[in-house]
């Protein structure tokens, strides 16, 4: 990863001594530029655009998000952007070595993890680990609070480098913000009537902050951004433990993952193996079938709903 990201930058320095590295429009269009890494963010943005900005999402569709690597077009893509948008933190290392080596001088720059109040990825009983060191939880935008903070702060950097759009972009975010609290109302209220409040992730689990937000407990095979997805026998038997002692009916796998742990611990339990969407990405399908972080977290609200039932 270091040697191409080297390799990117020396590409990005010739194109720079070629040309002007301050903000440009979309070509073509005349319309603000919004670059985002991962797929939440991008939607949030693309609530606020309303039509009015063209929203870019770096991350291929369909591809897993921790082994990521940007090529020379998607450095091109943040150079000539007004508003990059990325989540910060460990995994995101290579967006500090790229923005350090371009003038950023006409670019807005939101950082996720500078939005809300970040927690340490925490540990469990059984789950494996890839090291001593704590990291700050990067999956900030997993809690719908979270992301009306976040949210806010990508329109307040949209409407500072588009202002004659800012009015609108205004006017989408309230509307927006209003869904995404009332998304955060029906799962308290998931919540509330549960008749449990722990769940099973037979995967990584990116969801500290929504555990937070809504008081679950929960048992996993990994923190949110381990390395690690084979599990040892001790976290399988645990986590099948788990579900017989407690009679959990649903075991949970995050998106775009193999799934074939979360489906050897339902085949084992009897427990129903679902989908809990962290919405770092999503498939090349839904991407094309326009879905939203909305509709994820629609389906996440069901999901949550059997598994505390």
């Amino acid at each position: 990863m270091p040697k191409r990201i080297a390799s990117i930058l020396l590409v990005l320095l010739a194109l720079c001594a070629l040309s002007s590295c301050g903000f440009e429009r979309q070509p073509g269009s005349g319309k603000l530029s919004v670059v985002a890494t991962i797929f939440a963010p991008y939607d949030f943005a693309r609530a606020v655009a309303g039509g009015l900005a063209e929203v870019t999402m770096l991350l291929p569709p369909g591809s897993e998000s921790h082994s990521y690597e940007p090529t020379p077009q998607d450095i091109l893509k943040i150079r000539r952007c007004g508003v990059f948008v990325y989540v910060g933190g460990e995994s995101d290392a290579w967006v500090e070595r790229i923005l350090s080596s371009m003038d950023t001088a006409g670019m807005l720059v939101v950082t996720l993890m500078d939005c809300v109040d970040t927690v340490e990825e925490a540990v469990v009983d059984g789950m494996q680990a890839d090291g001593d060191e704590a990291e700050p939880d990067e999956h900030v935008w997993t809690a719908p609070k979270n992301a009306m903070r976040i949210t806010q702060k990508i329109s307040e950097a949209m409407c500072a480098a588009d202002p004659r759009n800012a009015a609108a972009y205004r006017q989408n975010t309230e509307s927006y913000l209003a869904k995404l609290d009332a998304l955060d109302a029906q799962f308290h209220e998931i919540a509330a009537k549960g008749v449990r409040n722990t769940i099973v992730f037979g995967d990584r689990f990116p969801f500290r902050y929504f555990a937070d937000a809504y008081g679950l407990d929960y048992y996993a095979a990994f923190p949110g951004c381990a390395a690690e997805t084979e599990p040892g026998a001790r976290t399988v038997i645990l986590l099948i433990e788990k579900i017989k002692a407690e009679g959990i009916p649903v075991v949970f796998h995050a998106e775009l993952s193999n799934e074939h742990m979360a489906r050897a611990i339902g085949r084992e339990t009897g427990a129903e193996v679902l989908l809990l969407h962290a919405c770092h990405n999503i498939t090349v399908a839904d991407f094309r079938a326009g879905k939203t972080y909305l509709d994820l977290m629609g389906d996440n609200a069901r999901a949550l709903r059997a598994a505390l039932s």
